[in-house]
Parts: C-alpha cells; structure tokens; sequence
C-alpha cells in the first residue's frame, strides 16, 4: 500500500511496528527527503518518558486502521542511532542512520541536511 503524503501526518502518535506486528514505539514526526519532496523516515519514540528518536526508513511502509507498520525488524530499530528531540539532527546523524540501514546517503548540496521535518 502507498501511503499518500497528505495523509502520513495523521499517524502522528500512533503505533510503529515492524514487519511481524512487534510495537516500536510511537510516531513522532516524518523527515522528508529534500531532494525528492518524499517521506523518508519516521521518527519513532520509544518510551513515554524518552527524549529521544529513532528514524526508521519508510519505504515498503503501510498502515493500519490504528498503526504505521516498517520495513524493518524490532532487531535492526534496536541497534539504530537514537537523537535528543532538543537538537536538529547533524549532517553526521543523517550519515549514521543511513548508514545503519546501509542506505546510499549524499548530502543535499555544500554543509546542507537531506531531510528535514514539516
């Protein structure tokens, strides 16, 4: 299933899981992708008292009457490179989340993030 843009932010606060149901954690925010306009990860919090998130890919994503469900095994998010919600995420945490689910990662032009909130 596609999941249309204009409707993605409306999982805001719903359940992430992964491909075999397990609970991630909740969706906090998307990050597009700057060059190509397209959700490219979600921000998933883990916890209610966590200041911190997760990106996960959203590629293959679908959703559910109540849920997000990923690409990607409770396993691999585990291990994934978490990031305080106080801060803009750095050209170096861009680098190691899409190194983490060995993604091609470019930046999007001289000293400029690729994804960014809206």
């Amino acid at each position: 299933m596609v999941i249309p843009v204009e409707n993605l932010a409306d999982w805001r606060g719903q359940d992430v899981v992964d491909p075999t149901g397990e609970k991630l954690g909740k969706l906090e925010d998307i990050y597009y992708d700057g060059e190509t306009d397209e959700p490219a990860f979600a921000a998933v919090r883990a916890g209610r008292l966590s200041k911190s998130i997760t990106l996960v890919p959203l590629a293959r994503a679908s959703v559910g009457r109540d849920f997000l469900r990923v690409d990607r095994r409770k396993a691999v998010f585990k291990k994934a490179p978490s990031f305080d919600t106080d801060h803009e995420l750095t050209l170096d945490d861009e680098a190691a989340t899409y190194e983490h689910y060995a993604l091609s990662y470019a930046p999007a032009g001289e000293g400029a993030r690729r994804l960014a909130k809206r």
